[in-house]
């Protein structure tokens, strides 16, 4: 082993979905940057903490610091050191984690597209984790900016798992329907899926759950298949370990000792895959396009699908949705070739045909107008696991 080679201890956990994300951006900056040697034992959010500090050497730490017990002993080797939980904002450690603005505006926008117009916000107790606080604080003020009520769930500290789930399930019952619910995380949306499947109450018809992580194997075993808005925890990871790269090397922490990243995108599973909009014919018109927009369909044959009139048709969508049917297919359209930039590796000509444009050009000027970027801008960042955008 080479001696310049640099020792780093990487404490994040690999049961959960966002950990395991951190940890592939670590290893793929280590791939590109290093090599390092790299002290990792797989373990659980929250479990408790060993003793191999006390005997480790090394250069520099990554961890997910969970309590003021285990920053003491972090903060006792005096060696660079970056947070990436988060939870403690009064320790003074560099920390590299999640904007939670954007990740409310995200889920709070998923599901007003889909015409919702009641809203609610089930999390944990306030005061459990600082991050989960401020996406309630986040959805709720955009639920209320948009002129909406939020129905926030309001959880009890020390509840058993029976008492939460009956707490959850007397809640669900209480809500206005059919609501759009943000959760606090994928967790939470899986218990609040379980409390309204023993309830009787239709998901997503009447409660649409959208989670915050994107843990791919919670969010499908989930019944039904949980929506979650992506936070590209890769990406944190890749940049965490270039910050603390340049710790290592001499250079000071990095202003303010908070980067903060917003999420991705959100995925769309079977929990949000619905229109909450009374009106029967734009009902109609919004599951057509959302079937149909990948063909060459336009505003004639979604006038067809709904069963009205053109200029009837349009007032609807303006009222309910503030967009016209075209706008609407337009969306969907730039929705799909989203989802296929980002999670695909196919070409730019499959992408737009996939995605019901007629040409490469007009697909990738109306992405552009849409996103701010090209196709290939887009996913190229997306893919940069060290892109700060």
């Amino acid at each position: 082993m080479p001696a310049d080679m640099p020792h780093v201890a990487v404490w994040i956990e690999t049961s959960r979905g966002y950990g395991r994300g951190l940890i592939r951006g670590v290893a793929a900056y280590a791939r590109q940057h290093g090599p390092w040697s790299i002290y990792f034992t797989p373990h659980g959010l929250s479990e408790p903490f060993s003793n191999w500090l006390s005997k480790w050497r090394g250069d520099g730490i990554l961890a997910r610091i969970d309590d003021q017990r285990m920053a003491k002993l972090f903060l006792a080797k005096k060696l660079p050191l970056i947070d990436l939980r988060g939870r403690l904002p009064g320790l003074k450690i560099p920390v590299v984690g999640l904007d939670n603005r954007p990740v409310a505006k995200l889920a709070f926008e998923h599901l007003r597209e889909r015409g919702f117009r009641n809203f609610g916000f089930c999390g944990v107790p306030v005061g459990e984790h600082v991050h989960l606080d401020q996406r309630r604080e986040f959805f709720a003020e955009r639920v209320v900016a948009a002129g909406f009520e939020c129905r926030i769930f309001d959880a009890r500290k020390n509840a058993t798992v029976g008492q939460d789930q009956k707490q959850l399930q007397s809640w669900v019952r209480s809500l206005p329907k059919p609501i759009g619910i943000m959760s606090c995380n994928d967790d939470r949306g899986q218990q609040l899926l379980n409390a309204c499947r023993q309830i009787e109450t239709a998901v997503p018809d009447q409660v649409a759950v959208v989670g915050v992580d994107n843990d791919e194997e919670l969010c499908n075993l989930s019944t039904p298949a949980l929506s979650s808005v992506d936070v590209n925890a890769e990406r944190n990871g890749f940049v965490a370990s270039g910050l603390l790269a340049g710790m290592m090397s001499g250079k000071k922490p990095f202003p303010g000792r908070e980067v903060l990243f917003p999420p991705s995108h959100v995925v769309t599973r079977l929990s949000t895959d619905t229109f909450a909009v009374d009106d029967p014919s734009v009902a109609r018109a919004l599951r057509f396009i959302r079937e149909h927009a990948a063909s060459a369909i336009g505003v004639d044959e979604v006038v067809r699908a709904a069963l009205t009139s053109r200029r009837k048709l349009e007032r609807q969508f303006e009222a309910l949705l503030k967009r016209s049917p075209n706008q609407e297919i337009l969306r969907v359209r730039i929705e799909r070739a989203r989802s296929l930039l980002l999670e695909t590796n196919i070409a730019l000509a499959a992408v737009a045909r996939q995605s019901g444009f007629s040409s490469v050009k007009y697909f990738g000027d109306a992405f552009r107008r849409q996103t701010g970027s090209s196709p290939g801008e887009f996913r190229r960042k997306s893919r940069e696991p060290g892109n700060l955008s």
